[in-house]
């Protein structure tokens, strides 16, 4: 009998699921967004995303079909629900990749002394990511497993020495500037944490919430876990509540220790300008960057796939799931890589910009998920779902309504305006038409054309 993951392995699992890059990358912004006020914004966001995870979870005992909030939405609600559902996880799946690539592009550009701020310098290195990360999937599936493991030791390896090392200077130094955050003021006297409102904490704990996405992922191995109805709604939370913990310490130390340094860095990883020792910095830095690398082999290999599976479904052309010699899904992977780079671009590269925009971009499934869960506990589903499931009313209808209802609310409150707006040299504000556009294209336009060509090809009996 095949060994299955039991409940600490299903935690465990979550854990490397959950923390990538947004640690890393996005403390500063979340600071300067919420000053003071940034533990509770990670608090707020390990709530929201614990509730999620543990309606996902829910959802995994009604359907163990592989594609998460795709084949959830598929089964509740249907072909075309389920087809835009895949299509848009799709879309933002590809831009979480391109955050996880700008992130590493802009580091390495940081370690050799170039300007990381450059824009075709970023193109050109987000063009090369790009090769090797093909030529890795063309490699097989040790190079693969190699990395994977190592972005896994490096990530635990830099998050531990920022907590000790920034633990141990608090203690030795004494030092302690968190009371003068929301005094900090730029060079011209400006003050650079933004007077708080709910639409700016929405915002913030939008962009914080970046830091726990993956946990969506992990429900879709249900069927390789020990009564995943009993241990995902306990392992998922569980696992969030863990990295908050660590999140909420490696944030309150950096605040403590140089809260104007994290809000002022130029530097792609934030967590480094606390330090001065270089020893500690390069340890956060590379660590940093081997996590991020490791999570972009892990989502150019994982998002493709959710063409592919939407493919294989026949719900888009069969052309996307073609593969090559090697069993690679290579169409697959150049259509995900071109909106990878397309979105950040749109954004120029912005990194708090397009890690917000990631997050909101989930936000699709985050409606649609908790639905269906409702849908399945009272027998109102689409197509055929698991029988003899262990319904529970609090899992799948009380927390279900409150994810719709604290969904909507963030998407209310949040600062769409100021989202696709940017300001010129003069500091005037003017839309930003290229993530217009490229928001356009994700969400109506690609999912028009291939909803067309689906249509097109059922017709002439391609399927």
């Amino acid at each position: 009998m095949k060994k299955k993951l039991g409940f600490w392995s299903i935690v465990l699992l979550a854990v490397n699921a959950i923390i990538g890059s947004g640690i890393f990358l996005s403390p500063g912004s979340v600071v300067t967004l919420a000053g003071t006020k940034t533990a509770w914004v990670y608090l707020t966001a390990a709530l929201f995303a614990a509730v999620l995870a543990i309606t996902f979870a829910a959802a995994a005992k009604y359907v163990t079909k592989s594609g998460a909030a795709y084949a959830y939405a598929k089964a509740a609600f249907g072909e075309n629900v389920g087809f835009y559902v895949g299509i848009t996880r799709f879309v933002a799946a590809s831009i979480a990749w391109g955050v996880l690539a700008t992130g590493v592009v802009k580091t390495v550009l940081s370690i050799f002394g170039l300007d990381s701020t450059d824009f075709w310098l970023v193109t050109y290195g987000f063009i090369g990511l790009m090769v090797v990360l093909l030529l890795i999937h063309l490699l097989g599936a040790k190079v693969f497993e190699f990395i994977n493991n190592l972005s896994t030791i490096g990530k635990l390896f830099a998050l531990v020495t920022t907590i000790v090392a920034g633990g141990y200077l608090l203690i030795t130094t004494g030092q302690n500037h968190f009371a003068d955050i929301n005094d900090l003021k730029n060079a011209s006297g400006q003050p650079l944490i933004a007077p708080m409102n709910t639409s700016v904490f929405v915002t913030a704990t939008i962009a914080a919430f970046y830091a726990f996405t993956g946990f969506e992922s992990v429900a879709s191995g249900s069927e390789d876990m020990q009564e995943p109805q009993k241990n995902l709604p306990k392992a998922i939370p569980l696992a969030i509540l863990i990295i908050a913990a660590i999140y909420i310490g490696i944030v309150l130390v950096a605040m403590t220790l140089d809260p104007k340094a994290i809000v002022e860095t130029k530097e792609v990883v934030a967590l480094v300008a606390i330090f001065d020792n270089v020893i500690i910095r390069n340890i956060v830095l590379y660590g940093a960057l081997i996590s991020m690398f490791g999570i972009n082999v892990a989502a150019s290999f994982l998002t493709p796939r959710v063409l592919e599976a939407m493919a294989n479904e026949k719900q888009i052309p069969q052309w996307f799931a073609k593969r090559t010699s090697r069993d690679f899904p290579l169409r697959a992977f150049m259509i995900t890589a071109l909106i990878a780079i397309v979105i950040p671009m749109a954004f120029k590269y912005n990194m708090t910009s397009i890690i917000v925009l990631s997050s909101i971009s989930r936000f699709v499934q985050y409606l649609v998920v908790p639905i269906g869960v409702i849908c399945f506990f009272y027998g109102k589903n689409a197509e055929p779902i698991l029988n003899n499931v262990s319904k529970n009313w609090l899992t799948d209808v009380g927390l279900p309504i409150i994810s719709v209802g604290l969904t909507g609310f963030l998407l209310i409150k949040f600062d769409w305006v100021g989202q696709f707006t940017i300001l010129d040299a003069a500091g005037k504000a003017h839309a930003n038409w290229y993530a217009i556009c490229a928001m356009l294209i994700g969400y109506l336009i690609l999912p028009a054309i291939l909803f067309m060509m689906t249509k097109k090809e059922k017709k002439m009996g391609d399927f």
